[in-house]
């Protein structure tokens, strides 16, 4: 039985309507019913609309899950946690799965190869020998240096090999000093003059918290601090001509150190090692055997022609002038090529066998393109200090004077002029690591007469380049108070590092 039309429920399109429609532009005549039935049109579909959203997801969640759901476990499509132990419906059998493609599809680029990362072993767990092999291995096998801002490579005969060995030098050396020794020929070297690189040495290893170490165990090399000048100002006779007595103090310091401990006996002293500047520094060595034949030996006297240096275990080094302890860099800078109006510049005592016939040819005024000087007249010094003639010349005259080596090969580097060498037998300082023809002139001793030809046959594009690597090579002949990568208190101790890895064999 169908109700009566006012109870009848209204169709879909008759709520849309009266959902949207507008008051009528009739008044009604009873206006409290007609508010209440448009109001009850537009819950009624507010109510419809509501139906057929949860009919709609109704039907969504029905239809069959994905072959790759899980059987037992489906998270709904809100984020919730998953429901357990819901098996979905079996997959309708009007829906078949699409057709295998016949060629599979490109595989994408792979990318390039990357070159793992050498891993570094943990130095502090390797025996001291097996450490100095596997860095002798290293060195050997050093990668090239492509680009390195710190590094110059026209300076060294080989940088890629340098750097390597210099980045295990930081790595893994370790320095035992010796506490054994009276003052002040031990531990209290000068730190000013001539003699000074001993000094300076010293004092900055024995502040190393990262070479020197208590534990002798642990040690690659093993220093014995002692200083050649203070030696000579504390035995030496003056005027007695009669070094014996040095090298006897020297042989019984090291015979009583082989008596203490056992670290002397184990390589009859080839992993000890000594830093002298003074002249008689080598003569020092002389009394014992094993001291002069196996201890690596830092020299400023590098004399090649005596037989107690040599090359390849013992170490050139370099003889450097410090007036002002405090300020060791003070005067350090020069001019450039284009206001350096002096050829070639040299004034000091003359001693020895090169420097009177240095003066012979050239000296007292000759030629003012040689301004070559026994000691510089106070006429010309009132004019031009003897430093801003070296920073005024192109090149500086390192002449040799009782022995081999010079403080002005280093006093060059610093003002920036290039060092002409004139030192038959002179193993040059560092020369292990070190290219001199990029940054200086050697000439022969017998051709002091043809000093002047030979400098000024030099091409002015050739000096322009040697200058510029002056002015790159001075980092590494400067002291710090504290050291900085690369500069002469590593450079030396690095030769020194260098000539005990030379020693070691590699095993097969």
């Amino acid at each position: 039985m169908r109700p009566p039309p006012h109870l009848a429920a209204p169709s879909a399109a008759a709520l849309a309507a009266a959902f949207h429609a507008g008051p009528s532009h009739r008044r009604p005549r009873h206006r409290g019913a007609t508010t209440m039935a448009v109001t009850f049109c537009r819950v009624a579909a507010l109510a419809s609309l509501l139906a057929a959203g949860a009919a709609t997801a109704l039907l969504t969640f029905s239809l069959p899950s994905s072959p790759i759901a899980s059987a037992t476990t489906r998270t709904d499509l809100t984020g919730q946690l998953p429901v357990a132990n819901q098996t979905p419906p079996p997959p309708p059998t009007q829906f078949s799965a699409p057709p295998a493609p016949a060629t599979p599809p490109p595989s994408p680029p792979s990318p390039p190869a990357v070159r793992p990362r050498k891993r570094e072993p943990s130095y502090w767990r390797m025996a001291p020998e097996e450490a100095l092999r596997y860095a002798k291995k290293e060195i050997r096998d050093a990668e090239p240096v492509l680009d390195d801002p710190d590094l110059y490579a026209p300076l060294f005969k080989n940088v890629s090999q340098f750097k390597r060995s210099y980045e295990l030098m930081e790595r893994i050396l370790k320095v035992y000093i010796y506490q054994d020794g009276r003052s002040p020929i031990f531990h209290t070297p000068p730190l000013s003059g001539i003699y000074a690189s001993e000094g300076w040495f010293m004092k900055l290893l024995k502040e190393s918290r990262r070479h020197a170490v208590t534990d002798a165990s642990k040690a690659h090399l093993f220093y014995l601090p002692y200083s050649s000048q203070q030696l000579r100002l504390t035995l030496y006779v003056p005027d007695s001509h009669d070094l014996r007595p040095l090298a006897v103090y020297l042989r019984n310091f090291v015979r009583g150190l082989a008596n203490k401990y056992p670290f002397w006996n184990r390589t009859r002293g080839a992993d000890h090692f000594l830093v002298a500047c003074h002249d008689w520094g080598p003569y020092t060595a002389t009394a014992h055997r094993d001291l002069r034949k196996n201890t690596i030996m830092a020299l400023c006297n590098a004399d090649n022609s005596e037989g107690i240096f040599t090359p390849g275990k013992d170490v050139s080094l370099p003889e450097t002038t410090i007036r002002t302890p405090r300020r060791p860099l003070r005067y350090v800078g020069g001019l450039p090529v284009s206001r350096r109006g002096i050829l070639a510049f040299f004034a000091g005592n003359v001693h020895g066998r090169v420097r009177p016939e240095l003066l012979n040819h050239w000296g007292n005024g000759q030629d003012a393109d040689m301004r070559v000087y026994s000691l510089l007249p106070s006429r010309v010094s009132r004019r031009m200090s003897y430093i801003q003639h070296m920073k005024n010349s192109r090149f500086c005259l390192c002449p040799m004077g009782y022995e081999v080596n010079s403080p002005r090969i280093v006093e060059a580097f610093y003002y920036e002029c290039v060092p002409v060498i004139i030192a038959d037998n002179f193993v040059l300082p560092l020369s292990e690591v070190l290219d001199w023809s990029a940054f200086s002139v050697v000439v022969a001793e017998k051709d002091i007469p043809d000093l002047k030809r030979i400098l000024q046959g030099i091409p002015l594009r050739r000096y322009v380049a040697m200058h510029g690597c002056v002015k790159r090579l001075q980092r590494h002949f400067l002291w710090h108070a504290r050291p900085v990568k690369y500069d002469l208190f590593h450079m030396i101790l690095h030769s020194i590092w260098l000539s005990r890895v030379n020693q070691v064999e590699l095993e097969g």
